[in-house]
């Protein structure tokens, strides 16, 4: 049975979808997004009904954007819809720490604005994107979901992947009684995927050293708990605004993964061991659990089937890194596979999705091991917490763990003897005030022509890519630069361009 017979009410009726998708968190609606402006028909399926979730919502749900993400969402037309970070702060920010304006963490440890020295980022031009924003998982689905049903994806709901099978021309995908075929499968189904399960994906990595509890509770005597983020002798807590409290418990992450329900009288004994107060709660709104358990499949692509997100990569939400890395893996999977279903390019061009990507994936699960490792009550931890602290303090600490944070650096491995290959491109302004990041909204390759090279534009037409041309306010000695869909950097020259090269980067990424 084919998805046209089993919904007959669907907005576009397809026998056979370019690609399905597996869940309708932001990850997978990004992702359909990229596919879909580059006119794949998509089909995504998410097995909850309801989207909404008090969890997804502030402050459970808040989530701090990094640069590439920032980036991403601008390049697509898609940042000036996000409306929390236009008017809120992060409420963790300044808790407990006076005055000054906290702009992040490491394991807890605060770093502030006025520390970072901005200028050892010699790439980031004046009007760029903001290196960080707050936004919320709900805030991102709402916004991701009404532009990828705009472009043309569909989006079923109640609809839980329970297996699939593959073959050289496609994937049919059983989600309980219905089936779905599609020519590729991208799981963004989360932690607990159900594609890379049944894709037989190796998950290889570390196992937790605490549980983290994420509370709403009534508290009767809250003058007990000291405000802000607070290590003790048995785990930390932290209390950002009144009422709400996360908890780290290091108990080798027993009750998270035993799976038990969370009542108020096993919470308070924990509040209670964790804070060493008698503190009660009277009332538990809510409460989730998580982990710093740390995976990540070794292997992203499994023949016609992909994962991306929560599903290929898992680690303790510490400074919010697991929704950028998802969406990381979206723009970067994105418009190669739809460039591999328009015959655009070969195949063999999906290989560098995990190339690029698993080194990020495998950066960022140190990182939050890192992070695990000093924020535990054991002497030994203490004493790196606190010599970390005293590197952040420094102006120059401060500046690589934000940049660090913040994805300042992201950067692959392209190939290519410029410095400037495999980064970001520069939000370059032209002379009559466009930026580049506007001009990529319709997610093609740009060839950037500094000097008005009529060979350059002769090249760029023979590869269909946008040509723009002139000078900007800021070159960074730059006379042209090849920017992917993705907006990071193919190639660049700094003087007379070796069409050589260029024709072997067009050739190998357009």
């Amino acid at each position: 049975m084919t998805a046209t017979l089993e919904n007959k009410n669907s907005a576009q009726n397809h026998s056979i979808y370019d690609v399905i998708i597996a869940g309708a968190g932001p990850v997978g609606l990004f992702l359909a997004c990229e596919l879909a402006l580059a006119k794949c028909s998509v089909l995504v399926l998410e097995k909850a009904e309801n989207p909404q979730s008090p969890l997804k919502q502030l402050p459970f749900g808040i989530r701090g954007l990094s640069a590439p993400t920032i980036e991403a969402l601008y390049r697509r037309g898609l940042l000036e819809e996000l409306e929390i970070h236009k008017h809120l702060k992060n409420p963790h920010q300044n808790a407990g720490t006076g005055a000054r304006r906290q702009v992040g963490h490491f394991a807890g440890i605060p770093f502030y604005e006025g520390d970072i020295d901005t200028s050892q980022w010699k790439y980031r031009l004046p009007g760029s994107t903001e290196t960080s924003l707050i936004s919320e998982i709900e805030e991102l689905e709402t916004v991701l979901g009404r532009r990828a049903e705009a472009l043309g994806a569909e989006i079923r709901r109640g609809f839980a992947i329970t297996g699939f099978h593959q073959n050289g021309e496609g994937v049919t995908v059983q989600a309980g009684d219905h089936s779905f075929k599609g020519k590729w499968l991208v799981g963004c189904d989360g932690a607990r995927s159900a594609v890379r399960k049944a894709g037989g994906f190796e998950f290889a990595g570390t196992e937790p050293e605490f549980t983290g509890y994420s509370t709403r509770i009534d508290i009767a005597d809250p003058e007990k708990l000291k405000p802000g983020r607070n290590v003790t002798s048995t785990g930390m807590y932290l209390q950002s605004q009144p009422g709400y409290v996360m908890i780290q418990d290091f108990d080798g992450g027993a009750f998270h993964g035993s799976e038990k329900p969370i009542t108020l009288e096993h919470l308070q004994e924990v509040l209670r061991r964790v804070s060493g107060t008698d503190v009660t709660i009277s009332k538990l709104h809510i409460a989730t659990t998580w982990t710093d358990r740390a995976r990540q499949a070794t292997t992203y692509r499994n023949g016609r089937v992909f994962l991306a997100g929560d599903a290929a990569h898992i680690h303790a939400p510490l400074g919010g890194q697991g929704l950028n890395l998802g969406l990381g893996d979206a723009m970067n999977l994105g418009w190669k596979l739809a460039a591999t279903i328009r015959e655009k390019a070969p195949e063999s061009l999906l290989d560098s999705y995990f190339t690029e990507r698993h080194p990020i994936g495998v950066h960022v699960l140190d990182w939050s091991r890192a992070q695990a490792a000093i924020m535990g009550p054991e002497p030994g931890a203490r004493a790196l917490n606190a010599i970390v602290r005293d590197l952040i303090n420094t102006r120059d600490g401060a500046t690589y763990f934000a940049g660090r944070v913040w994805g300042i650096n992201t950067h692959y491995d392209l190939g290519g003897d410029h410095p400037l290959a495999g980064y970001s491109v520069p939000n370059f302004e032209l002379e009559d005030g466009t930026k580049i990041g506007e001009l990529m909204h319709d997610g093609r390759g740009i060839l950037l022509d500094f000097n008005r090279n009529a060979s350059l534009k002769s090249l760029a037409g023979e590869y269909q890519m946008k040509y723009v041309s002139g000078p900007a306010k800021e070159q960074l000695g730059l006379s042209a630069v090849l920017i992917r869909p993705d907006g990071f950097i193919a190639w660049a020259s700094d003087s007379d361009p070796d069409y050589g090269q260029l024709q072997k980067a067009a050739a190998r990424w357009l």
